[in-house]
């Protein structure tokens, strides 16, 4: 079996056809979607589909940085409210993102910190969103990372020097999707550095699909695509990506199998 770590298929992009989408998946041999929030209108949507799929869907909960604007207060208390009233797999999809706009950046900063204040305890891993923004994610790691705090740095397209900084933390794991495939990414370099031992899968479905599926929508079933790509990068056989790859998204967040 393999495990999407990191999958929306709760928004809009599948509501005409998500049945077939995850019926897709799990013929392709995915047949576990963790499924991070995003905002507070998402989080109705994400429980009714993980209703609807509970053997497959597992729901996460976290304010992503990109939800971040002026009612970001209010909003988090709302995430709050859900994360310690009912189980979720991890906490996320928290962390910042000054790519689009830096206006919200000491919100953000405030807002990543409350959020791993809440996973250490609740001893709930992270899910980490970092674009353009790996310093000021470091800085605040760096300060709070112990022997609690654990996660994964969700669509890792980093340095090698970047990598090894995560993995230093002790606790916490790379997340690889679709960028992985990308010929000018060169990712791959960097991946093949990094013992299988600390890597996951993710789609980040409707987003960032694998070749050959660029400019379309993301879906699950493609995880077969960079799961490929990954056996490729590391000369073993896809077989042992889906061993390791799930060993390791099972224990990093307490999946029952």
């Amino acid at each position: 079996m393999f495990i999407d770590t990191h999958t929306h298929l709760f928004v809009d992009a599948f509501d005409e056809d998500i049945d077939l989408v995850i019926q897709r998946s799990i013929d392709a041999g995915v047949e576990k979607f963790l499924l991070p929030n995003i905002d507070i209108e998402s989080i109705d949507r994400m429980h009714n589909l993980e209703k609807k799929y509970p053997n497959n869907c597992v729901s996460m909960m976290g304010l992503h940085p990109g939800s971040i604007g002026e009612n970001w207060e209010s909003d988090l208390e709302i995430v709050k409210s859900n994360l310690f009233n009912r189980s979720y797999c991890a906490v996320g999809e928290i962390g910042m993102d000054l790519y689009w706009d830096k206006t919200f950046i000491e919100a953000q900063k405030k807002a990543f910190r409350m959020q791993v204040e809440w996973a250490k305890e609740l001893n709930l891993p992270i899910v980490i969103h970092a674009r353009d923004a790996f310093d000021e994610i470091f800085e605040i790691v760096d300060e709070m990372n112990d022997e609690i705090l654990r996660g994964v740095f969700h669509c890792f397209t980093g340095t090698l020097d970047q990598a090894n900084h995560i993995l230093g933390y002790g606790g916490f794991k790379l997340g690889i999707g679709g960028v992985l495939t990308y010929k000018n990414a060169k990712i791959d370099e960097v991946i093949r550095e990094i013992s299988l031992d600390h890597l996951i899968l993710e789609t980040d479905s409707p987003y960032l699909p694998p070749v050959p599926y660029r400019g379309k929508r993301n879906e699950s079933a493609y995880l077969l695509h960079i799961a490929e790509k990954l056996a490729d990068v590391h000369g073993v056989t896809l077989k042992d990506i889906e061993e390791r790859t799930s060993m390791n998204a099972i224990e990093l967040f307490n999946l029952s199998t």
